[in-house]
């Protein structure tokens, strides 16, 4: 077999996937590479590895963009999803000093009662009785998953100690008891 179609068997073999230019077999120019776990690389590659201007995506969570160098980060930035910058050393958003959601901070805050639940100007996304909603999908309990808004299965796994965080913080959607006819409950008084 020649490099290529080894490079071509790996993808095949790791559920990886490689679009781009190939250069003596290696990864070479502007290239997009899909992880296994949906996690995508999209930027320039020099013998297989990053190198020079490229962006990490991570589906429903935001995007890292970043310098690299024969495959290690010089520097870069976090974006989430909504495009708010993650800045450690000034981070402002959704904290004890200030509550707004990144939403409000952009767009102001919404007139009494309409306050926002989460970080979506329409609201909160309808989800199944008795799961957690995760902000990015839904985590169901007795399936032990996560779960996409229309049902599909989210493309990532929990994280350790996330399914504590979840069913502490997050918004619940309780399961609402069955119909009963108290009028048909034959009682028998204890004297």
């Amino acid at each position: 077999l020649s490099f290529v179609q080894k490079l071509e068997n790996m993808s095949t073999w790791s559920g990886s996937n490689y679009e781009g230019g190939l250069e003596n077999g290696w990864y070479q120019g502007f290239g997009k590479f899909t992880y296994p776990n949906g996690i995508i690389y999209e930027g320039y590659f020099d013998k297989g590895e990053f190198h020079g201007e490229g962006t990490l995506i991570y589906p429903s969570l935001g995007r890292y963009v970043a310098s690299w160098e024969r495959g290690k980060m010089l520097k870069g930035k976090f974006y989430f999803f909504d495009n708010l910058e993650f800045n450690f050393d000034e981070w402002n958003y959704c904290n004890s000093q200030d509550r707004r959601f990144y939403t409000e901070i952009l767009k102001g805050l919404r007139p009494d009662g309409k306050t926002l639940l989460t970080n979506d100007i329409n609201g909160p996304q309808q989800i199944p009785e008795g799961t957690y909603d995760v902000g990015d999908s839904y985590y169901d309990p007795e399936k032990d998953a996560l779960f996409k808004y229309d049902g599909t299965p989210a493309e990532r796994d929990l994280e350790p100690g996330e399914k504590e965080w979840i069913i502490n913080k997050c918004r619940y959607c309780p399961k609402k008891l069955p119909d009963t006819d108290l009028s048909q409950i034959q009682d028998d008084v204890i004297a």
